[in-house]
């Protein structure tokens, strides 16, 4: 992908010590809620299984990737963000404003506790793991991250990372097998994912 994406809005505060303190700019959604609010298809602030079908199709995902996807990813954060006890359990609702409540360890730490976007974590990613190119990541360099990352005995946050980012990885790599950084970036900030959408749909136009 050779489009630039633009990285999100940040603002820094000067603090006591004389560090600059990040944190994301103030928006309605932080960041977290923004990369998941695509696939939330009708709006309305819950994900369900089908909406997340739905959404993976409409990135191009196939038919057997998408249902493993929406039973992946909705079973393992709807009893984490269902805090709405009206909303039916065994539909495997999820809040798009709970989301960070469904944060696994074992992660890259680019999302705080409360969903925003850690600049100097994302930078870390390439500094410590890109070897080979320094704005992109072999699938070699994906796999050693995601062992560094590794909390012991964190068995489901080591899936969890494994399946999020090897998804990206097949999906998202380029022609000689590399995961950009803008990539990354724009998967971070919810962006990709209607670029993604938009191009499946050209695609489909055409042929």
């Amino acid at each position: 992908m050779a489009t630039s994406f633009p990285p999100p809005e940040l603002s820094s505060d000067n603090s006591q010590d004389g560090k600059v303190a990040e944190r994301a700019k103030a928006h309605d959604e932080n960041v977290l809620q923004k990369h998941v609010a695509f696939f939330d298809r009708n709006h309305d602030g819950i994900i369900y299984p089908w909406e997340t079908y739905q959404g993976f199709r409409a990135i191009g995902c196939g038919i057997l990737l998408s249902v493993f996807s929406a039973i992946f990813v909705n079973l393992g954060l709807s009893r984490k963000t269902r805090l709405d006890k009206s909303l039916s359990a065994i539909l495997l609702p999820i809040e798009v404003k709970h989301i960070h409540k469904g944060k696994h360890g074992s992660d890259s730490g680019v999302y705080d506790s409360e969903g925003r976007f850690v600049p100097s974590k994302f930078e870390e990613i390439f500094a410590k793991h890109a070897r080979k190119h320094p704005n992109a990541l072999t699938s070699d360099e994906l796999m050693g991250m995601l062992k560094a990352n590794r909390v012991p005995k964190d068995y489901k946050g080591w899936l969890a990372s494994y399946t999020e980012w090897k998804i990206l990885y097949v999906l998202c790599k380029d022609e000689d097998g590399l995961l950009n950084k803008e990539v990354v970036r724009a998967v971070y900030d919810g962006t990709l994912f209607q670029r993604m959408e938009k191009e499946h749909s050209e695609n489909k136009k055409n042929k």
